[in-house]
């Protein structure tokens, strides 16, 4: 398997299961932080909105 440069120079922080979803906090270069919620279903919900923090992004998560 190859995984290409811009691939591996994502970090994942935070990975929370919430009520059955997952919540997956992480950086890039390019966007910095992020998030991604998976669903019970396998859905997968973020938006492209880019935060400069982890602690930022993550209390926005907790205001919905």
């Amino acid at each position: 398997m190859r995984i290409s440069r811009q691939m591996s120079q994502i970090k994942v922080d935070e990975v929370i299961c919430i009520k059955g979803s997952i919540l997956i906090v992480f950086y890039t270069p390019e966007k910095c932080w992020q998030f991604r919620i998976i669903s019970r279903m396998g859905e997968i919900y973020g938006e492209q909105k880019i935060y400069y923090s982890a602690s930022a992004l993550l209390r926005r998560c907790e205001l919905g």
